[in-house]
């Protein structure tokens, strides 16, 4: 995987002058708030990010708005998120900067506006394991595991053939599914559909065991299917004769992977929610070759959503940390 971009991981002299001249300045970090109107804007750093967790994408930043108080900065050509740790929304903290800003000036950059703004000690979220240690290199004093916060990393085409042993029961979920409804289709998510994906949605959607983050979902998925234009998202419906829509998800390709973002199905429909995730695997691989992940995001520490993001053998578990600069 290749990293965040950024130069002179080390301490060094320059470090030390810069901060020093940082103190004496004005912090020219000024955070707005973080709409649809800046999708555009953000998108170009976002492919600074090589480290495959959602929080470096569109979907993750504009659907958890809201939730984290996202606002945002760009300056010196480096994307800068403000908010909230995933683990405690009282608790202010920053996204690691993406961007031509070599990480220690933003670090420094960054201490300076917590000190101007009384938000000392200066507190990274969210961030991905591979930066841990540069991060400790630059002064990190302190560094918590976010352990519902894992992202689930999954080989691309293990998801869209279910080839192998480890899942044979995901291909016959999908094999009784097809046998079941023969004439079932799998088409784009397409804007003519959006009207009956929302009532779909509306009278089938289960909610999480967290009724706070539950909500906050439910909020986000009916706002991105209203201005599904507007999102860098391409999505999927699964529908048979009998039931209709049975089964819908969105997601967003980023380099070599793709961020599964909303996935819906009817739970009393066999095979329902392992057809279309296949079906969409298959579908994006195709359409964009250079796609080898498949991030299908946390499980938030929801039983139900670990069992089935387990269940289908990820590659791996991307884990984060809250990390403190001293």
């Amino acid at each position: 995987m290749t990293p965040l971009r950024f130069s002179g991981q080390y301490p060094s002299r320059q470090y030390a002058v810069i901060t020093a001249t940082r103190r004496r300045e004005e912090s020219p970090l000024h955070f707005n708030p973080l709409t649809l109107d800046d999708i555009p804007r953000i998108m170009p750093y976002l492919e600074y990010a090589r480290a495959h967790t959602c929080d470096f994408t569109v979907g993750g930043l504009l659907m958890w708005t809201d939730y984290f108080n996202y606002t945002y900065a760009i300056y010196n050509d480096t994307l800068y998120i403000k908010g909230v740790t995933e683990d405690d929304v009282t608790r202010p903290a920053f996204s690691l900067p993406v961007g031509r800003t070599p990480l220690q000036e933003s670090i420094a950059l960054l201490k300076d506006y917590c000190r101007e703004n009384g938000c000392m000690p200066l507190v990274f979220s969210a961030v991905p394991e591979m930066y841990v240690e540069p991060l400790r290199l630059l002064g990190a004093t302190a560094v918590t595991p976010l352990d519902d916060w894992g992202d689930y990393l999954y080989d691309a085409e293990a998801l869209a053939t279910l080839s192998g042993k480890k899942l044979g029961k995901k291909r016959n979920h999908v094999n009784r599914f097809m046998v079941e409804n023969p004439g079932y289709t799998f088409e784009p998510l397409t804007p003519d559909k959006v009207e009956d994906v929302m009532r779909f949605f509306r009278d089938t959607h289960l909610p999480l065991s967290k009724p706070a983050l539950a909500d906050v979902e439910r909020e986000q998925v009916i706002h991105v299917l209203e201005h599904l234009d507007r999102y860098p998202f391409e999505g999927a419906v699964l529908s048979t004769p009998t039931h209709s829509i049975v089964a819908f998800t969105l997601g967003e390709v980023i380099g070599d992977t793709l961020y599964v973002h909303i996935e819906k199905m009817n739970h009393e429909v066999n095979g329902a929610g392992e057809t279309v995730n296949k079906l969409f695997a298959e579908l994006m691989t195709g359409h964009h070759p250079e796609v080898r992940y498949i991030n299908r995001e946390e499980d938030v520490g929801d039983p139900g959503l670990r069992y089935a993001k387990e269940s289908y053998h990820p590659a791996s578990i991307l884990a984060k940390y809250n990390v403190t600069m001293g």
